[in-house]
């Protein structure tokens, strides 16, 4: 989904969830919408995924989108690694509540 296919969802849509994902080890940020239906979405730029140096920039983007609450997830390797499955997809207590 690139930045204009954000801003019309988003337009037409009150019922979604963005969230700011952080990998461990890495200093940058991806943005990814989950839709009323559970599909993930993430935001591209001429068909590669999005990548922000500083959090910053993320709110910048996405308050450009008419977006103003988001969650920011720990994305730890080290889980998929071990056999466990990635739990910054559903598990309430690896997100933190952005509001900008």
């Amino acid at each position: 989904m690139d930045f204009n296919d954000l801003k019309a969802f988003v337009a037409q849509h009150d019922n979604f969830e963005i969230r700011v994902i952080s990998h461990a080890g890495s200093r940058v940020y991806q943005v990814e919408l989950e839709d009323i239906e559970g599909q993930r979405h993430l935001l591209t730029q001429r068909g590669k995924p999005m990548l922000f140096r500083a959090l910053d920039d993320v709110y910048l983007e996405l308050k450009r989108a008419g977006i103003h609450r988001a969650y920011l997830v720990q994305y730890v390797a080290h889980d998929e690694m071990i056999g466990r499955d990635a739990n910054y997809h559903d598990a309430l207590s690896s997100r933190m509540p952005l509001v900008f």
